[in-house]
């Protein structure tokens, strides 16, 4: 997957996904958090109340291909953040028939703490991430205290040893890193951040990780407080319904709301929710009609140029 093709040369369209392998997309909640709706968002809401914050990683299933979304972070980083850890995200992973030992392709959506730790037990991966998000966790930004607030120096540093091993793949911008697998500059929350465009079997879902914390994050144009530049935050809220078939095709990063949406895989302690399958109920973003016209400017433009 290293040979990546630039986003929007060769882009499939949902009319041609019988060219194109349909991944199954498993979100596995491995911690939790309890917080307030006034520590998710930047604008505050004088009826301020409970608004717990769930931890994913993401598992993409193709009959050929088998893609690891972000990492998750350790015992020692739950204890020292006080978190609530449930599992190991990555020793989870055997519960859909998957050995972390083999996994060959890990996207970083961003190197924040509870994305990008654990690399330690992928030892054969090559991990996607944007050179931006490189630069920024590395750079002179690290020095506002802020800024690094959301990072692991230990975890950046790992990611930076695996570059020095040849298993880091940069990316620049959109790009299309396999058929029906899209990445999407977005930033916003952290300079590099990336979310997905994935082809399933009911359509182009879209994996924002942190781009929307929540889908109220979106609904009430309301971001999430930890961020790099709020404009870039507010405009990916644009790029995430543009780049998915419909409101109910965008899952956000870290809401609970997603395990009541979707159908769940049957295990008595886990809890991994099928991201492929059709909504159990809506996810209150909007109708489809609602993209069609975020949507409807930039076709027009395209058909302009």
């Amino acid at each position: 997957m290293k040979d990546a093709t630039m986003y929007g040369q060769g882009r499939t369209s949902s009319s041609q996904s019988g060219q194109t392998p349909t991944y199954e997309i498993y979100a596995l909640r491995y911690a939790s958090l309890e917080r307030s709706r006034n520590e998710n968002t930047i604008f505050h809401d004088i009826h301020d109340g409970p608004m717990p914050m769930d931890f994913f990683v993401w598992l993409l299933k193709s009959e050929k291909q088998v893609v690891l979304v972000d990492t998750g972070f350790n015992e020692i980083t739950a204890k020292a953040r006080n978190r609530n850890l449930l599992c190991c995200p990555i020793d989870a992973l055997a519960i859909l028939g998957v050995d972390p030992t083999e996994i060959g392709d890990v996207i970083i959506t961003h190197m924040h703490y509870d994305h990008a730790g654990n690399v330690k037990k992928l030892p054969r991966a090559t991990f996607h991430l944007q050179d931006a998000e490189m630069e920024y966790a590395t750079g002179r930004h690290m020095r506002q205290q802020r800024l690094r607030h959301a990072y692991s120096a230990e975890d950046v540093v790992d990611l930076v040893r695996c570059v020095y091993e040849d298993r880091v793949a940069f990316h620049a911008g959109n790009e299309r890193l396999a058929p029906g697998i899209e990445l999407l500059a977005i930033g916003g929350h952290t300079r590099g951040l990336q979310s997905l465009r994935i082809l399933t079997k009911r359509g182009w879902v879209v994996l924002a990780s942190d781009a929307a914390h929540y889908y109220d994050n979106m609904r009430l144009q309301n971001p999430f407080p930890i961020v790099f530049s709020v404009g870039d935050m507010l405009a990916g809220y644009d790029v995430l319904m543009r780049s998915a078939d419909s409101p109910d095709h965008i899952i956000p990063g870290h809401d609970p709301r997603v395990l009541d949406l979707y159908p769940r895989l049957p295990h008595p302690k886990l809890q991994v929710a099928c991201l492929h399958l059709e909504p159990l109920g809506l996810s209150g973003l909007g109708s489809k009609a609602d993209v069609e016209y975020i949507k409807g400017p930039l076709l027009r433009h395209k058909n302009e140029v």
